[in-house]
């Protein structure tokens, strides 16, 4: 079994990346892991959270998505911190969401992606497509996902 020093979780408002942050605290606890928690916040707000429930206008988008995004991984960090887990937090901008998932994952240096999945399918993942898909066709490293 490999030895992952270093473990980035993917987070985002849904459930899900909840449930990927716990995979993410006991792997880091069996191998002593540092992870890091990071948010995306996309160019095209379609493609990431969902826009229509984080702000009312355009405008608003990024400055409600970005502390949205830092008080869901502070809020996550918490738990790892508890547990003795060296975690830090990371929000990148401007890039779509596997891009920028890729992108902190190299700077790094990190072991294993831990993501969740929604589970889109049909129409809603033609028009939103996979993040999680798009990770797992470009990631050199392993790629953990939890579904719902």
């Amino acid at each position: 079994m490999n030895n992952y020093d270093h473990i980035l979780v993917a987070v985002d408002e849904s459930p899900i990346s909840y449930a990927a942050a716990e995979h993410a605290l006991e792997l880091a606890k069996v191998f002593h892991s540092h992870v890091t928690l990071l948010s995306v916040i996309a160019v095209d707000p379609f493609t990431g959270v969902d826009f229509y429930k984080v702000a009312p206008a355009v405008t608003d988008y990024f400055m409600h998505a970005e502390q949205n995004a830092l008080d869901r991984l502070n809020e996550l960090k918490l738990n790892f911190v508890r547990d003795g887990i060296e975690v830090t937090t990371k929000v990148v901008h401007g890039m779509p969401p596997s891009e920028g998932i890729m992108q902190a994952a190299d700077e790094s240096s990190a072991d294993l992606i831990i993501m969740g999945s929604h589970g889109r399918k049909g129409l809603q993942k033609l028009m939103l497509g996979s993040v999680a898909q798009n990770v797992l066709a470009i990631s050199p490293i392993p790629v953990l996902i939890v579904r719902q």
